[in-house]
């Protein structure tokens, strides 16, 4: 439970530092027979700030309220 707790934390960070990531996608613009032609197209897939809350939230909360179990 602490590694899911400490790679929330990481993540929630992340996630509030960045806002968001972008990946590059080749598509395809022109297309005559043989003669072919290609763009690289740039895509940012916001994250809400929220989902950076929760996730730093969730992590403290699993970090310091779970107790570890002994069996």
């Amino acid at each position: 439970m602490r590694l899911i707790g400490i790679a929330l934390i990481v993540l929630g960070v992340l996630a509030l530092a960045y806002g968001g990531f972008t990946y590059t996608t080749r598509e395809k613009v022109l297309d005559l027979g043989p003669i072919q032609a290609t763009a690289l197209t740039q895509k940012t897939v916001p994250i809400a700030p929220i989902v950076g809350i929760a996730a730093l939230a969730g992590g403290v909360a699993l970090l310091f309220f779970v107790k570890p179990r002994h069996g």
